[in-house]
């Protein structure tokens, strides 16, 4: 037979790229996948010495990551799930019209469960683990799909029919649905809240992280319980869902599962319009060391697969950016064909056999149970990194004309009625026309099959989720014994309060009942705080133990890492230290461990930087104790403006269920401390705690008897007026360490101005500030009942001067409590920016140090007639306070 050379260039690059992959093939026959990888490993390698230059690509190609050779089938009923998966559609979706038919319509989502129903179902029906026989999955629901997993819940029985009607309407008797997972809300359904979007991924991360914690320290056996994270292609811009993901990677977290819902839409339109998120999400990913398994097409894409012997069809998918299949998604089987098939002739031929309704209709692999499920199996089984599945679904899928895949599709709320029919027929829900517009509930009977699969799937998995359980029993009262040492106060020694919080942390560390439970979470700044010691007396929290000699091996405070070490040392992170807080302060439902967290931070970083997770944590009935460390505008030397702190006591002012403190005194700090372990983990109250504690150092004062309940309540007298019975009284308020500025004040407001002051440490403007409101409130609500007195009004009912408050923190603070005082009060506070000086430069400047409160009282008291201006005068030009300076609020 003659040869007959190629006719050109190209029929010859055809040619020798049919040959290298005939050879692909046979070794691949012949030695299998991993013969192959080698070669391609070595092939690289050669090419490279060669000079030739590869590109780098993070990406595989834009197909199923598990071929359909490689999956298995799927166990059960497939039927009957996707009969019950239709059944959750419904609910979902009448449960939200519904709730928008009244005039004042009230919200919800139905597109983001319409995308993601398979992905839950599947998950429901063989993977998510309850809590019933053994330790079961803690699972972050995305918070927009709360109705599929609410029309889930009404089909299982375990809540009615007034719930579904109740939905997002909270304060409806007989039993209601919140908007989103709020356990604050539903405390026996939702274990953590997720729609603050880009936190459910984070605190997935640290509660995994934190499941190794418990089992590494033999708080709690080992467990092949997994975390899951559920959320959305477009959550994924937010900088806190991929901010930590090289964490579990680094530290082999196995146990962590994400599934990223690919609909390829955001709020207002396509994620990456011009690009691809799958391919984006995969790089960062895989970039990270997880495990990436990509769904991508459903099982119909699979002989078309399967012929793609040139690769043409694969080159088509990774060709297309997202808004155009935004655009196949809507558009007609006729319109697919053109533009998908049409690109090529040798595609175009591959589907000629197929209608435009066939082409229409071939399912994505986010939609297909059996792609879905073998993910999800390969996630679960793969060992030594996490698993993320990147799972292409289409937004709003099912609603047909009334969204789906649009880019109204998430503010999608109502549906018409021909639109419910078309929804109803399409899913096979067995309501008659003449009621479809009535949008009504659907339940099969109790003994259906149905139902019967339902709670048949759901018991052999361990019971009904989600489901928050408290699974702790409450802790004995602590000793009292181990606070005693400090209400003796430091003897003349000076200390900060910062010294005093990690002497009681060491103390309680040591102790044979508590110590084990407590958890220090601290941000990289463990030595700022003077935490070093502890290094060495519980070890630094590393899966891997410590595998390298620290340069600081030969000090006795060096750096130990160690699988069983007690503080986690989280780095520069103060998002990922608050997701530990929220997974060790809700271990006592989700884990049935009482861990009793102390995360310590620069205060200036915490409700300013991550009010959103500390929201989260009061949400999710966290415990614990939040510290402030270096707090205060003005007791933190030299760092300046975004360092220096007189915001966030008020800013904790406005979490409901966070009890904040203010303390100047070693007795302060312990009293504050042993009473919120009695009522978070005594009382089991679902509460949590923020101390704000400084780094100034001044001599501690022992406990004056009878000032416990003060010191709770926010307010006691510290110290009486020498002379009370002098003519010029006042009332000094301090805080913090703005308290030891007061009592020097009243020192010279006796010694030279003859002003006899009484000296109160303010602990709490909020408790003072709450239970002020309460009072007002029961007042009104019982008119006729003996009015109740505030607290702090029964204080200052036998008080007389002029009342002056001075603090480290805004001034709104101290004017909080003004109207239960007996008299108007003077506020002086650290409004403004913080400045780079010292600390008595930074007093002066703010105006809070002794010099002003004795000006500030003399002023008061010439106000009132008690003394003449020029006194006033005198003190300003005694004290070197000038009047004219700028005011530090504004400058």
């Amino acid at each position: 037979m003659r040869y007959i050379a190629p006719k050109d260039a190209a029929e010859l690059d055809q040619t020798e790229t049919r040959e290298w992959l005939d050879s692909l093939d046979y070794v691949l026959q012949s030695g299998g996948p991993a013969k192959v990888a080698r070669l391609l490993r070595e092939l690289t390698i050669h090419a490279r010495q060669s000079g030739v230059k590869l590109p780098f690509s993070a990406n595989t190609p834009y197909v199923n990551t598990i071929s359909a050779d490689d999956q298995v089938l799927m166990p059960g009923s497939p039927d009957l799930e996707r009969r019950i998966k239709s059944l959750v559609r419904w609910n979902a979706a009448a449960m939200v019209v519904r709730a928008n038919k009244a005039e004042e319509g009230i919200g919800g989502h139905i597109s983001t469960f319409a995308s993601a129903a398979t992905l839950y179902e599947v998950g429901f029906n063989h993977f998510f683990r309850g809590h019933e026989d053994a330790d079961g999955d803690v699972i972050y629901f995305q918070g927009h799909a709360a109705p599929g997993i609410y029309a889930r819940a009404y089909l299982e029985g375990r809540i009615d029919e007034t719930h579904l009607e109740n939905f997002r309407r909270e304060t409806m008797p007989g039993g209601a649905l919140s908007s989103y997972p709020h356990p604050w809300l539903m405390p026996d359904f939702w274990e953590y809240p997720t729609v603050s979007m880009g936190l459910g991924p984070l605190m997935a991360i640290y509660q995994a992280r934190f499941m190794r914690y418990l089992e590494d320290r033999g708080l709690k056996p080992p467990s092949t319980a997994k975390v899951w994270a559920f959320l959305g292609d477009g959550e994924t811009d937010e900088p806190e869902a991929l901010g930590a993901i090289t964490l579990p990677a680094r530290e082999k977290l196995d146990n962590l599962i994400f599934v990223i819902n690919c609909n390829l839409q955001r709020l207002d339109g396509p994620v990456r319009g011009n690009g691809q998120i799958i391919q984006e999400l995969e790089a960062a990913f895989r970039g990270a060391g997880w495990n990436v398994i990509k769904v991508l097409w459903g099982r119909e894409w699979d002989q078309f697969l399967a012929k793609d012997r040139d690769g043409l069809l694969v080159k088509r998918m990774g060709e297309i950016v997202d808004g155009q299949y935004q655009k196949y998604a809507v558009e007609s089987g006729a319109y697919v064909r053109d533009h998908f098939w049409g690109a090529d002739p040798r595609l175009l031929d591959m589907v000629k056999h197929l209608s435009d309704d066939q082409l229409k209709k071939m399912t994505l692999g986010g939609h297909d149970p059996i792609k879905v499920y073998n993910a999800f199996k390969a996630a679960c089984e793969h060992k030594g990194a996490p698993s993320v599945v990147l799972a292409r679904t289409i937004k709003g899928y099912g609603l047909g004309e009334a969204g789906e895949g649009k880019n109204i599709t998430h503010q999608q709320k109502k549906m018409n009625e021909e639109e419910l029919r078309a929804f109803r027929t399409r899913f096979g829900i067995p309501i008659s026309d003449a009621d479809v517009g009535k949008t009504p509930f659907y339940r099969p009977a109790a003994d259906s099959i149905e139902i019967r699969y339902m709670r048949e799937r759901r018991k052999g998995l361990g019971g009904f989720v989600p489901t928050r359980k408290v699974r702790s029993e409450p802790l004995t009262p602590v000793s009292s014994e181990l606070f005693e040492e400090f209400h003796k106060g430091t003897e003349g020694r000076k200390a900060s309060t910062t010294m005093v919080f990690v002497r009681l942390l060491s103390k309680m560390l040591r102790d044979k009942e508590l110590g084990r439970l407590i958890v220090p979470i601290v941000p990289d700044e463990a030595r700022t705080f003077g935490m070093e010691a502890l290094f060495r007396q519980v070890g630094i929290y590393s899966h891997a133990g410590q595998v390298y000699e620290p340069v600081d091996m030969d000090t006795l405070l060096y750096y130990k890492e160690a699988s069983d070490g007690q503080i986690l040392e989280e780095g520069i992170t103060e998002a990922g230290s608050m997701s530990s807080f929220i997974a060790a302060g809700t271990a006592y439902a989700t884990h049935g461990v009482n861990t009793i967290p102390f995360f310590i931070y620069y205060s200036m970083f915490g409700f300013q930087r991550i009010g959103d997770l500390i929201w989260a944590a009061g949400d999710a009935r966290t415990r614990g104790f939040l510290l402030g460390g270096t707090a205060g505008r003005t007791t933190l030397a030299g760092e300046g403006l975004q360092h220096q702190d007189g915001n966030s006591q008020l800013f904790a002012m406005v979490y409901p269920n966070c009890v904040s403190y203010d303390p100047a005194f070693a007795y302060e700090i312990a009293v504050i401390i042993q009473d919120g372990i009695r009522r978070m983990y005594v009382e089991q109250e679902s509460i949590f705690y923020y101390l704000t504690v400084m780094n100034e150092q001044y001599a501690m004062p022992a406990m004056p008897p009878g000032v416990v309940d003060g010191i709770l309540k926010g307010l006691y007298r510290y110290r009486a007026a020498s002379k009370p019975d002098r003519p010029l009284r006042a009332q000094l308020f301090g805080s913090g360490a703005i308290l030891p500025e007061t009592i020097k004040a009243q020192e010279i407001l006796e010694s030279k101005y003859n002003v006899a002051a009484d000296v109160w440490s303010v602990t709490s403007y909020t408790e003072l500030y709450r239970e002020g409101h309460a009072c007002e409130r029961w007042n009104m609500l019982h008119p006729a009942e003996a009015p109740r007195v505030p607290y702090v009004t029964q204080c200052l009912k036998d008080a007389s001067g002029v009342l002056i408050a001075a603090s480290d923190y805004v001034k709104v603070l101290p004017d909080s409590i003004d109207r239960w005082l007996p008299r108007p009060l003077v506020a002086l506070g650290t409004d403004g920016y913080g400045r780079s000086e010292g600390r008595a430069a930074l007093r002066d400047f703010f105006e809070v140090d002794y010099r002003y409160i004795i000006v500030a009282t003399l002023a008061a008291l010439a106000r009132d007639g008690k003394v003449d201006t020029s006194i006033v005068e005198q003190a300003m030009h005694a004290h070197n306070v000038n009047p004219e300076k700028s005011n530090p609020a504004v400058s």
